[in-house]
């Protein structure tokens, strides 16, 4: 089995800034794309920024120039770095990795959330 737990969300002041750990622990050979996600509330969950083993990223657009994705491969963790936040950005960001497990499997996990709340 494997987990994601994040961590690092809270409440931040207009214009502030965040950095998320999401942390993959378990039957890990190695970790695959690993993304973020956020949803708000009444509102479809939404990706935020992917990254790649590589290091290849991708970002929405509404978060571009804004948030920064990166990885630690050896710690099988992934950062979310989230400058400028504004009132928009509120919402419950999620972890998700497409992992290599150790029985040689790829499979999809998601972590349980963490809330981010920006205040105007």
């Amino acid at each position: 089995q494997v987990q994601l737990v994040e961590s690092g969300g809270g409440l931040v002041q207009a214009g502030g800034s965040l950095r998320l750990s999401c942390a993959a622990s378990g039957s890990i050979f190695s970790s695959n794309i690993m993304r973020w996600y956020r949803q708000a509330p009444g509102k479809q969950r939404e990706l935020v920024a992917g990254i790649s083993s590589g290091g290849l990223t991708n970002y929405a657009d509404s978060v571009k120039g804004r948030f920064t994705i990166s990885r630690d491969n050896a710690k099988n963790t992934v950062y979310l770095r989230m400058n400028s936040l504004n009132p928009e950005d509120t919402a419950v960001y999620y972890c998700n990795a497409d992992v290599w497990t150790t029985r040689g499997r790829l499979e999809n996990y998601w972590g349980q959330g963490t809330q981010v709340t920006v205040s105007s």
